[in-house]
């Protein structure tokens, strides 16, 4: 179906955060693939299906073991678990050493990603810049979404990652304050002027981002982070079309 890339430049502006509730939101059959080389925390942040914990063995360094004879999309799967809710995630590297001996794999992985025939892949890649074969995977991606604070420093880094991303659609989406929702979004936008596709917002939603550490239900729904994930989700979407 349809790869999408989540990233950002400096510092966290919250990346796994938002993969995860866009993630749970998606209006798709979707799978939550953690493709940080430097190491990601879904395994120990993300309870399982059974309340149990994941496997941080299991995942993608599973997966690039056995991508060296050959990567077919229904491999994937293989290597993938579930969690609370019934996501399905692929656990990433445990940390960053692990990565240098994979630089070979973001492209095959890319392409399989992208030609998944049942779901679409939402590809958590992290901070940008120290691994550079990470641009083989954005390459196969059909939309790539660069995140961000509306904080000066923040931006600036962005526009200087802007410059440097090659991607036919590419968009920002700014973590934003609610108290100044709108107001941020639209400043951003003026910011980075026609060099994107689109600007789009997520709320910075603290007890929404605890919630979403594996209480799911009535309150995870209502909270904020959760109806702007609905959105963003469904604009992301609409554009794949």
């Amino acid at each position: 179906m349809a790869l999408i890339v989540l990233a950002a430049d400096k510092g966290a502006p919250g990346v796994t955060t938002a993969a995860t509730a866009l993630a749970a939101v998606w209006p798709r059959p979707v799978l939550l693939a953690e493709c940080d080389p430097s190491g990601g925390d879904l395994a120990y942040r993300l309870p399982a299906q059974d309340g149990g914990v994941l496997n941080p063995g299991k995942g993608l360094l599973t997966l690039g073991a056995i991508a060296r004879r050959g990567l077919e999309p229904v491999q994937i799967h293989e290597h993938t678990q579930k969690i609370v809710g019934g996501l399905d995630v692929l656990a990433g590297l445990s940390h960053g050493e692990q990565a240098a001996g994979l630089g070979w794999l973001w492209g095959p992985l890319g392409k399989s990603f992208a030609a998944m025939p049942n779901a679409d892949v939402l590809a958590d890649c992290g901070r940008l810049g120290a691994h550079p074969q990470i641009a083989d995977l954005m390459n196969e991606a059909r939309l790539v979404v660069l995140f961000t604070r509306a904080s000066l420093d923040h931006v600036a880094h962005l526009r200087e990652r802007l410059n440097l991303t090659k991607a036919e659609r590419l968009g920002v989406v700014v973590i934003a304050d609610p108290r100044q929702y709108r107001a941020s979004i639209d400043e951003v936008r003026r910011i980075v002027g026609p060099s994107v596709s689109f600007v789009h917002g997520l709320a910075y939603d603290t007890k929404g981002a605890e919630l979403l550490r594996g209480q799911w239900g009535g309150r995870l729904d209502r909270s904020l982070l959760i109806r702007t994930a609905r959105e963003l989700a469904g604009r992301l979407h609409g554009r794949l079309a």
